[in-house]
């Protein structure tokens, strides 16, 4: 499998692979051996979709230098514009999208048994609705290291942002049932797993349209730690929270629970009343107020969020507005991307009636990368105010050639976030041992130093 794109795109990844093992399939990493190549898409913005063309071509070559392999395409790619790449690419063998990700494996075995090369998209291309419901997710063949999962709580958008396509090809927004979340979070902490990624398209929404269960993100935090702290369960950490539905609960959930990292990333995507209103997003007041909450009422909170510059419409002072405010609240850490059109969003038909309103590509890109910068300059600071403290850091890898090893503070999504880099220090009292490090354990660090926005340490405990 070449799993591409965000963490829920990971977790389909990681269900597909079990739903093939359990049939019989061995899942290997020699892409040259294999019999078959899982390409799972990403379709988020133009960058993501050429990505994932390149990695669709380039399994496509690997099936011309083996006989009988085959390439299959899922993904939200396969599900937004299945046909088209089905044209534009008749070597694909399947392409799948999600209400039909079931039937994969039954999909495989035909496509495995057939030797004639005529068929029609009507026999590739098995796409199906965008809004479907859950299925069981807890028999993952997982791909990254079984000391952090992501655990998906909820799937889909409701929300109706005018630059973006998800609720076109995730549907609408939809929470898991409670005890199926409750069981696979089990699963993974039985599996290793002492740090969970909660994920959703907007995970702190979590619950609100099953009223009639009683359930809120606030209430599974305090379940999971109730139940899996005395499992092994050490972090739970919350990704892509939406600008609303905090309320007092969950805020003082995230505050006083010790599992749940401080640390909340809460993609923003602008600042300026004018582009909000475009964007058809809440608007400054509302979120500087919980901003300012956050951070007054979740001590030593880290936040992330993002931005996109160079919206239709952003004037030279809706840039500025944003950068101004990030010099002066300060994020610990944020990402900035120009604005991408998307085709079927209100923003790019409006934009095609009104060219006007379009931001060349060079200001686009100049606009992001003034927001990069702000942001490597305010990581380095946040760094550096962590130099000589003590953090507790979870080892995810090594050691390498040096002796090095490689971790994350509670501060550190894995994959986005800086790193930290750990050396094991001698004891100059002999009958003093020092226990080694090991991946997959939190140990208590001494903060020595920092380079750029990564930190230099040494276990302590």
């Amino acid at each position: 499998m070449v799993s591409l794109g965000c963490p829920k795109n990971t977790v389909d990844g990681e269900v597909l692979l079990g739903d093939l093992w359990r049939r019989g399939y061995d899942v290997v990493d020699d892409h040259d051996a294999s019999d078959v190549v899982l390409v799972n898409t990403c379709a988020f913005v133009e960058d993501a979709r050429a990505e994932s063309v390149e990695a669709v071509v380039a399994a496509v070559e690997l099936k011309a230098a083996k006989e009988g392999k085959r390439v299959v395409v899922t993904g939200c790619m396969a599900q937004r514009h299945g046909a088209e790449l089905a044209d534009a690419v008749p070597e694909v063998d399947l392409v799948v999208g999600f209400e039909r990700y079931g039937e994969l494996g039954d999909a495989l075995e035909e496509r495995r048994k057939k030797t004639s090369s005529t068929d029609t998209n009507d026999d590739r291309v098995r796409v199906g609705a965008a809004t479907v419901p859950f299925r069981p997710e807890g028999g993952r063949v997982r791909l990254g290291a079984p000391h952090t999962a992501y655990l998906r709580v909820a799937e889909g958008c409701s929300h109706a942002c005018t630059f973006c396509a998800i609720p076109g090809f995730r549907g609408k927004f939809r929470s898991k049932p409670w005890q199926d979340a409750l069981e696979e979070a089990r699963g993974l902490v039985a599996a290793g797993a002492v740090e969970l990624c909660l994920i959703a398209e907007d995970t702190n929404q979590y619950g609100l349209d099953r009223r009639h269960d009683d359930t809120s993100l606030a209430k599974l935090l305090a379940e999971l730690r109730a139940e899996l702290e005395p499992e092994g369960l050490r972090w739970i950490r919350i990704l892509y929270a939406y600008p609303s539905y905090f309320d007092d609960a969950l805020v003082d959930e995230i505050a006083r629970n010790p599992l749940v990292c401080k640390y909340l990333d809460l993609p923003l995507q602008h600042l300026s009343d004018p582009v909000l209103l475009a964007m058809n997003r809440p608007p400054r007041d509302h979120t500087e107020r919980l901003l300012r909450a956050l951070r007054d009422r979740i001590p030593g909170l880290a936040l992330r969020t993002t931005f996109i510059a160079g919206f239709p419409g952003e004037r030279p002072a809706d840039h500025a507005e944003v950068v101004a405010f990030c010099r002066e609240f300060g994020f610990e850490r944020m990402g900035a991307f120009a604005y991408s059109e998307e085709d079927g969003t209100r923003a790019a038909a409006t934009a095609a009636e009104h060219p006007g309103l379009r931001v060349d590509e060079a200001t686009r890109d100049a606009r992001r990368d003034e927001l990069q910068a702000l942001a490597q300059r305010m990581g380095e600071r946040f760094a550096r105010s962590l130099v000589g403290s003590t953090v507790d850091v979870l080892v995810d890898d090594g050691p390498d050639a040096e002796g090095v090893w490689v971790g994350r503070t509670q501060w550190d999504a894995p994959d986005v976030d800086p790193c930290v880099l750990l050396r094991e220090e001698e004891d100059d009292d002999p009958d003093r041992r020092r226990r080694p490090l090991r991946r997959g354990e939190i140990r208590r660090c001494l903060v020595d130093g920092t380079s750029v926005t990564d930190l230099f340490a040494h276990p302590v405990d």
